[in-house]
């Protein structure tokens, strides 16, 4: 989790909104689309040229989530249209759930 959060060649988060210097550009719909009006029309292309393709924060955040994360070098870059750096995944975010509720527990009894 230290990793996670920052302690790494990096010195840089890849959870959302925890850590030093978390990320700001998830590759995520839902996060990088801001709220428009009812009567909006919102199309996949209007997704890719309006947000997709922006250096914005942004206007979503997905607090928690964890993403791809940094590569072999322990190069991170935060930025949509790395997919692989950005994205945040089933596969990566459920392997959190187990050390979260440990450090939980013992944060709990006062363990730590």
């Amino acid at each position: 989790m230290n990793y996670l959060l920052g302690h790494n060649p990096a010195r840089r988060s890849i959870m959302v909104g925890f850590g030093h210097n978390p990320p700001l550009h998830a590759h995520h719909r839902g996060a990088s689309i801001p709220i428009t009006a009812k009567t909006e029309e919102v199309t996949c292309g209007m997704s890719f040229a309006l947000w997709f393709n922006t250096d914005a924060p942004n206007p979503n955040e997905l607090t928690g989530a964890i993403l791809g994360g940094p590569d072999r070098a322990d190069v991170f870059i935060d930025s949509r249209m790395n997919s692989s750096y950005t994205e945040p995944c089933t596969y990566i975010n459920s392997l959190a759930i187990g050390v979260l509720a440990k450090l939980a527990h013992k944060a709990k009894h006062h363990e730590l």
